[in-house]
């Protein structure tokens, strides 16, 4: 999905943490919030769209999406997701 080398660069553009790619349980638990209506962006509007790809901060606070093949990196755009995994990864 993803070129590995793209993927090592990119970074939370908030914090600068480093982000992984959401497995395919996690993308599938992403977009069962979703589709509940229970995911909102850092923004607060709430998400209608389900993703294809996500990168997740490694404090699984955040999510970025992945858009037509292009992680979203904006603050703005970010899904809080904060307690929707249980543990952390750290």
């Amino acid at each position: 999905m993803l070129d590995p080398e793209l993927l090592a660069l990119l970074v939370c553009p908030e914090t600068h943490q480093d982000i992984t790619l959401a497995t395919a349980d996690e993308l599938i638990s992403l977009n069962d919030a979703i589709a509940r209506g229970q995911m909102k962006t850092i923004a607060g509007k709430e998400v209608a769209e389900s993703l294809e790809g996500a990168l997740i901060r490694i404090d699984r606070a955040v999510a970025y999406p992945i858009r037509d093949g292009i992680p979203v990196m904006l603050v703005a755009e970010g899904l809080v997701i904060s307690g929707l995994f249980s543990g952390a990864k750290a």
